[in-house]
């Protein structure tokens, strides 16, 4: 049974060299994501529930997107005032979108009374549609990224926005608007650090590229800065969550059908 000692450093040496990997990569990867072939800049928009999700969740899209030159927007459809703190968490998420290089012209933080923040809180979704609308026609969007269907937590705001638009989608004849959603993985998957990195550009192959990619973050270190500038959410279990969580390392997209 000495084989069993030898598990915890077979895991140790796995995530080491999964890091590894990461740190060796180009930030600007060869992914072909919203690649038309002619070089061309896009209009994106990211849409979030609540002030520190692009951190936690989406900092390798964004690096991604802002290596490549895309003209990257963020709206975040709440302050995310659970706690009465919205003001202080609407400051903090500007400062973490500076660390991540998102100009402040490109942020829109919303309050609106009817889409409050709280697991107790149902989103109504025409009203998001109508929300995000206004903004992928103020800012000339082309293509839209959010969370999918299970919001990677479940948090019903995070769903609540999937379904927004989509409701979007269904409902918008005139604008050719490209849209792709987060990809949910099970905790194993979820907790498993840069090792996901491995499973997840597997499970890609099977895909047609036009339809899902992987994005990795070569620099770790900067999912890390951003969220530390929410000091109102940073706690010793999301330091934990941003160490552990295969978000902070990689992003697994999927092309929203319509």
């Amino acid at each position: 049974m000495a084989w069993i000692s030898l598990i915890p450093l077979a895991l140790i040496s796995l995530w080491g060299l999964s890091l590894w990997r990461l740190l060796c990569s180009s930030s600007s990867s060869r992914s072909v994501f919203l690649s038309n072939g002619s070089g061309k800049r896009r209009n994106v928009l990211l849409v979030v529930a609540h002030p520190d999700d692009e951190s936690m969740f989406f900092a390798p899209t964004i690096l991604f997107l802002v290596s490549k030159g895309h003209n990257l927007h963020i709206l975040c459809m709440s302050l995310g005032n659970a706690d009465g703190m919205g003001n202080i968490r609407k400051e903090e998420f500007y400062r973490a979108c500076a660390v991540l290089k998102v100009p402040l012209e490109h942020i829109k933080v919303l309050d609106h009374p009817n889409l409050q923040d709280g697991f107790d809180k149902k989103w109504d979704h025409q009203l998001l549609a109508g929300l995000i609308e206004d903004q992928i026609k103020m800012w000339d969007i082309d293509s839209v990224i959010t969370f999918d269907n299970f919001g990677v937590s479940g948090h019903p705001n995070h769903r609540d926005v999937h379904h927004g638009i989509c409701k979007l989608l269904h409902g918008n004849s005139q604008r050719k608007i490209e849209a792709w959603e987060l990809v949910s993985v099970n905790i194993f998957r979820k907790y498993s650090g840069p090792v996901d990195i491995w499973l997840s550009t597997l499970l890609s192959l099977s895909y047609d590229k036009q339809h899902i990619c992987c994005l990795r973050n070569s620099n770790p270190r900067r999912s890390y800065d951003a969220m530390a500038q929410h000091e109102s959410q940073w706690v010793w279990f999301r330091k934990l969550f941003i160490l552990l969580s295969s978000y902070t390392y990689i992003n697994m997209l999927r092309k929203v059908k319509i």
